[in-house]
């Protein structure tokens, strides 16, 4: 099973007001909008697409493995890029499903210049290998990656494929906004009942349930107690909850104890809050429509704002809060809970923003100019060109203020949580993939507008503030504890399975059975719930976990062996 936490997605965290979840948790100290033309004999001059003073321009075709949109045709950001760099884009957005997509394009070897990462691109031998490239032709990407090289390397054959794009920090890393996993609730029902401090999952659900039957309808419509998304590889929603409510981080399929990986699908603790959703659902709280929905369906309800709770990574929801927020409905967005099963649990849900591998973009063997693409990435990587990915145009979508701090004004916040405004002033889809700075520009700036301390503390809503006051907090971060240091190993669910192998086999045989087994579990009636559970974790015994696992702790001892310092 697998799990992101921005870690992507995380994206981790701090990307995410200039993320389109689609993703779908993000220069030099002058505040330039742009890279400017440096010396031909600098180390930094890789800009591609240029002969002397002249931009040749140059295409590169792109597949995100997502759903998305297109950018206007205007697009500012791109508009530049492409004056200033030669580059133009052609994305091509993933529709329907993505083993069905991969599977045509790796039988004709299909491929555009540049993809997002998956491992079955990798294994069917789509990318180049980019490290011999990089050392070569890209000075900048070599200087960001520095001290993740060895990480980067596929343990199989040792190259580098992918480019990943989230859990390089730089300088301070401020932390304002939590993109991870959570029990998200709405602030109006933390609001109705007085602000309360929930601890603990029985806890969540009796607000819920009492908020639920206080208003059963919100603005004409049903309220909806619980959602769970299930759909294609956004499984966390039903599969991750049980290893968070232990104290335990997101490893995905697996629980990591003391260097040894477990998984914990049939596990009594995972048991433990299935049979409570079972309950939950004999009480009308959940979702009539939770199984059969897709991931725009759930958008959508959530974007209604009639929907109280749900499990989920901030960051996969983050457009239909956007429209909540765009809507007036402050009060309908969300406050993620760390919950545990009991108070003596301290909760494990925040982390340190591992390295996202497998995630980012590779350049595929079809490329046409790999190293051409190679230095326009280099290029983008440079502090102005971050500047311009994240905080956008200086004068028109931040101000730099007496001190050198970037802040917008109450237009340009509300600008930036406007999905169609970012379709024409954002690069939101390359930018999702893109290598990029985390923490700190050089100049003290944070590199997202949602972890610059002032701006986010200027930004908040008088609902917020009001909000975060009478918890005693600064920000919604507050609400989680302060992640220790991450295992060297962590995450587990980055781990490369290999395609092809037993244990790839077992992991989406295990997908499926959960997949068949869980809602049965969960809306089967409370006197029938031991039945279908003993029946779910029967058919996970007819499995070879083990080979599973093996894989897991083969390639944790791997990563402690080549990762630590």
């Amino acid at each position: 099973m697998g799990g992101k936490t921005k870690s992507w997605l995380r994206l981790s965290t701090v990307l995410l007001l200039s993320l389109s979840i689609v993703l779908t948790g993000c220069g030099g100290g002058n505040g330039n909008n742009g890279a400017k033309p440096e010396p031909k004999d600098s180390a930094e001059q890789t800009t591609p697409g240029t002969d002397g003073n002249k931009v040749e321009p140059f295409e590169v075709s792109v597949f995100i493995g997502e759903a998305g949109q297109q950018p206007t045709p205007d697009n500012k950001i791109y508009k530049k890029i492409k004056d200033e760099l030669g580059a133009t884009f052609n994305f091509e957005f993933l529709a329907g499903d993505i083993n069905q997509k991969l599977g045509v394009m790796i039988a004709g070897s299909d491929y555009p210049d540049m993809m997002t990462g998956n491992t079955k691109l990798t294994a069917a031998g789509a990318y180049i290998p980019l490290e011999d490239l990089i050392e070569e032709h890209a000075p900048n990407l070599k200087k960001h990656y520095e001290d993740y090289w060895n990480m980067m390397k596929d343990p199989n054959d040792g190259h580098i494929y992918i480019l990943p794009n989230y859990g390089v920090f730089n300088g301070k890393l401020n932390s304002t906004w939590y993109s991870g996993p959570a029990f998200w609730i709405q602030k109006a029902v933390l609001e109705e009942f007085g602000y309360p401090k929930v601890k603990t999952l029985d806890q969540y659900f009796d607000l819920i349930a009492k908020y639920r039957e206080k208003y059963p309808t919100i603005d004409g419509s049903p309220t909806i107690g619980f959602e769970i998304l299930n759909y294609d590889w956004r499984n966390w929603g039903l599969f991750n909850a049980p290893q968070h409510l232990i104290g335990h981080p997101n490893d995905g399929g697996v629980v990591v104890k003391n260097g040894a990986a477990e998984v914990f699908a049939n596990k009594d603790y995972a048991k433990q809050y299935y049979q409570k959703l079972n309950e939950m659902n004999a009480q009308g709280l959940i979702d009539k429509e939770t199984f059969v929905q897709n991931y725009d369906q759930y958008l959508a309800k959530l974007s209604s704002g009639t929907v109280l709770g749900m499990f989920d990574q901030h960051w996969n929801f983050q457009n239909a809060e956007n429209s909540l927020i765009t809507q007036g409905k402050d009060e309908r967005t969300y406050v993620g809970l760390p919950l545990v099963y009991d108070e003596s649990i301290k909760d494990h849900y925040r982390d340190r923003g591992p390295l996202n591998l497998n995630n980012g973009f590779g350049i595929s063997v079809n490329a046409k100019d790999p190293v051409k693409i190679l230095k326009l990435l280099d290029a983008l990587i440079m502090e102005d060109w971050q500047k311009v990915l994240s905080w956008g145009i200086e004068g028109e979508d931040y101000i730099v203020n007496g001190e050198g701090r970037f802040m917008k004004t109450q237009e340009q916040r509300d600008a930036f949580t406007d999905g169609t405004w970012k379709l024409a002033n954002k690069a939101d889809a390359f930018f999702g993939f893109a290598p990029k700075i985390e923490g700190s520009f050089s100049d003290g700036n944070a590199t997202d507008a949602a972890a610059q301390p002032e701006e986010y503390k200027a930004g908040l809503k008088e609902y917020d503030k009001k909000f975060l006051e009478a918890y005693g907090f600064d920000s919604y971060v507050d609400f989680f504890s302060e992640p220790p240091e991450n295992e060297v190993a962590y995450p587990a669910w980055t781990i490369d399975l290999v395609e092809g192998s037993e244990a790839k086999v077992v992991n989406t045989k295990l997908n499926d059975l959960s997949t068949k087994y869980l809602p049965k579990a969960i809306l089967a009636k409370p006197a029938d719930f031991e039945s279908a559970w003993s029946e779910y974790t029967a058919e996970i015994g007819k499995i070879n976990i083990k080979a599973y696992e093996d894989r897991i702790n083969e390639q944790i001892q791997w990563r402690i062996d080549n990762w630590s310092k």
